[in-house]
């Protein structure tokens, strides 16, 4: 494989896998990105937004979100073939981060239900704590590129904007058919 960004994606992957960041953390974080951690994790958030607001369509939408990751990932990594870094290779695969992808969704799609329930901002920030996190582990563990990772997080960008318009909308239109109060005579 060739090409314009792969010397550069080379040699950042060494910096960051050679890093002092410890093995033990990037591993726990890397872990993140597992579909036994992420999916749980997806699962409760469901289940109580469901809970809270009484509607169906936004965890239908994220359900059918979350299908879509392994339904993209494995044919980009079947047909693009990419080769791991180096103490996985020379197995291929590796293009786009299933991992990652499955973090950015799973938790990406955590924060717009809990934007529905919880007006603030710190889920957000906190989830984009937690993928950097994730994809810094994958890399510096060796189980990625860094353009592994950002691929993933660019799939999973479009993924998470497509389903926060069907989240905002059914929101919206389930609102406004819901009677308000009056504060006055009627």
């Amino acid at each position: 494989m060739d090409g314009p960004l792969l010397r550069a994606d080379e040699r950042l992957g060494a910096a960051i896998r050679t890093s002092a960041v410890p093995a033990g953390p990037a591993e726990f974080f890397a872990d993140l990105g597992n579909m036994t951690v992420a999916l749980p994790v997806l699962a409760l958030t469901l289940a109580y937004v469901t809970w809270r607001t009484r509607q169906w369509l936004p965890a239908v939408t994220a359900l059918v979100t979350m299908a879509l990751v392994p339904a993209l990932v494995v044919p980009l990594k079947t047909g693009l073939a990419r080769p791991g870094p180096p103490p996985m290779a020379p197995a291929s695969g590796f293009y786009p981060s299933g991992h990652t992808l499955t973090a950015a969704v799973a938790y990406g799609l955590c924060v717009l239900l809990l934007g529905a329930v919880c007006r603030t901002r710190a889920w957000a920030y906190g989830c984009v704590v937690v993928n950097a996190a994730v994809g810094l582990g994958l890399v510096r563990q060796g189980y990625h590129w860094p353009v592994d990772v950002v691929g993933s997080w660019c799939l999973a960008a479009l993924l998470l904007a497509a389903a926060g318009c069907a989240i905002s909308r059914s929101t919206r239109r389930s609102s406004s058919g819901t009677p308000r109060r009056r504060s006055g005579p009627s």
